[in-house]
């Protein structure tokens, strides 16, 4: 049996507009633009668009996160983001 680990985000920091770095915890690193999710504004992402908001994020145990308010699953953000 293969041992899978789970993917998770082990660093961050924020680029620029709505772009964050992120380290991977299988090594790679992505640029992950978060403008076509802000621009959508669905539901509490609307509250990305403030960037003091969207600059203020930590990290949980496996993504990013902001105020435990929104969060996105670290296999979707490694599949949006471009390698650096």
């Amino acid at each position: 049996m293969e041992n899978t680990k789970i993917l998770s985000i082990a660093e961050a920091e924020y680029v620029d507009a709505y772009k964050i770095k992120a380290r991977f915890n299988n090594g790679e690193s992505k640029i992950i633009d978060f403008s076509p999710i802000v621009d959508k504004g669905i539901g509490i992402c609307h509250k990305l668009a403030d960037l003091n908001y969207f600059r203020n994020f930590t990290l949980d145990p496996f993504t990013i996160d902001w105020n435990n308010e929104i969060g996105f699953a670290p296999e979707y953000l490694y599949e949006i983001g471009q390698p650096v």
